[in-house]
């Protein structure tokens, strides 16, 4: 079979890669055509656009590349029109891929959404569009079935992908210890200093809000050796812009993984990067900050008492969240130095990463779970 998977972000990247060959698995015909990044086209998709063209953060952000979005939206259709799918295979990117939603359905098309847009938290008049447009809808979050049967909506639960992806990450870490190959490259063995992880997100405008506050506090903890996960998306040269002289803070590419099984503690960015530094079992605190109008737009629009999915699937809150006017140095530098040295903090962390990671376990092993389930879809 034939499948288009559209995916926009460094997430859907890794985990619409991880998808395709368990497709390639269930389905060993398979021919895909993607959108997404150098991940899916290592796991044997023709990658059409790469997402790190296609991100674009916030309100005031995208109507500014709206002209952009358009073009590609255009392009996208005729593109599936030429290769001509057995399925639409859709991951998150909501803002774009529903608009493709409802145009493949209207064009006959079999439309399979994969972890679902958080239309929980806002918009949630967007599951009326999902209702008629999405044929299948396959979430990743436990109670994303509850609130679509809310809506007489049937969505199955595969589990997290994340899950299987990080107990990988630490066999293969584990088994290079034991064959004596080194874990990662001398960036992160060079130093002594225990290490802080800044993990500031993926695209360009978020870094610039969140990184400089990050790297202010380096300055307060000078014990610590403070390193910068880079987004792959982003060229070397931007890091080094804003890293600068700063004396206890290095970067790495591609290596995210490595420095989140040796961090002490961490400062994570909203989103997917939350959840994985959770499973590594790391104390963190969640930076947020975006652009004033953006902020102002989505605090009145987003209905959830939390922005980290850590705290929103544990129902409490498990991880501090400085969020815009909260994300200062001196907040910053205490909750650093309450994760570091308060035992207490840390053992009740350690209990609710555990309870955690038992939820999103539930499900088994989500990408083959999500690609038997959409091979066997379309078979009937």
């Amino acid at each position: 079979m034939k499948y288009y998977i559209i995916a926009g972000e460094a997430s859907g990247d890794l985990h619409g890669s991880n998808l395709i060959k368990e497709l390639k698995k269930s389905d060993q015909q398979a021919v895909i055509r993607c959108w997404g990044g150098d991940l899916m086209e290592q796991a044997g998709a023709t990658v059409v656009k790469h997402y790190k063209n296609l991100a674009f953060m916030g309100f005031a952000e995208v109507i500014k590349n709206l002209p952009t979005i358009l073009r590609n939206i255009k392009f996208c259709k005729k593109d599936i029109e030429s290769f001509q799918p057995d399925a639409l295979i859709l991951i998150d990117y909501p803002g774009f891929n529903l608009r493709i939603a409802e145009w493949g359905k209207s064009k006959g098309y079999k439309i399979i959404y994969y972890i679902s847009p958080q239309v929980w938290a806002w918009k949630e008049s967007r599951v009326k569009l999902i209702r008629e447009c999405v044929d299948k809808m396959l979430v990743i979050l436990p109670f994303e079935k509850e609130f679509y049967k809310k809506w007489d909506y049937d969505a199955e639960y595969v589990g997290h992908p994340l899950v299987e992806v990080i107990e990988k990450a630490k066999e293969k870490a584990e088994n290079e210890i034991e064959g004596s190959s080194p874990v990662s490259t001398s960036t992160l063995t060079s130093t002594s200093k225990p290490l802080i992880a800044l993990l500031p997100g993926s695209r360009k405008q978020e870094i610039m809000k969140k990184l400089p506050v990050m790297l202010e506090v380096s300055k307060l903890f000078p014990g610590y050796q403070f390193v910068v996960a880079q987004a792959p998306g982003q060229d070397d040269s931007f890091y080094k812009n804003l890293i600068g002289n700063y004396d206890n803070v290095l970067s790495v590419k591609n290596q995210t993984y490595n420095l989140l099984m040796r961090a002490k503690a961490a400062c994570v960015t909203s989103g997917t990067a939350t959840l994985e530094t959770a499973l590594f079992g790391v104390p963190e605190v969640i930076c947020y900050k975006g652009s004033s109008i953006s902020y102002q737009i989505a605090k009145r629009l987003i209905k959830v008492k939390y922005i980290s999915l850590v705290n929103l699937i544990m129902d409490k809150l498990v991880v501090k969240e400085l969020i815009q006017d909260d994300l200062t140095i001196e907040n910053l530098q205490r909750e650093l130095n309450d994760l570091l040295n308060n035992p207490q903090r840390q053992q009740q962390l350690k209990k609710d990463y555990e309870d955690l990671k038992e939820i999103l376990s539930r499900g088994g092993h989500a990408s083959a779970n999500a690609a038997k389930s959409i091979v066997e879809f379309l078979k009937h």
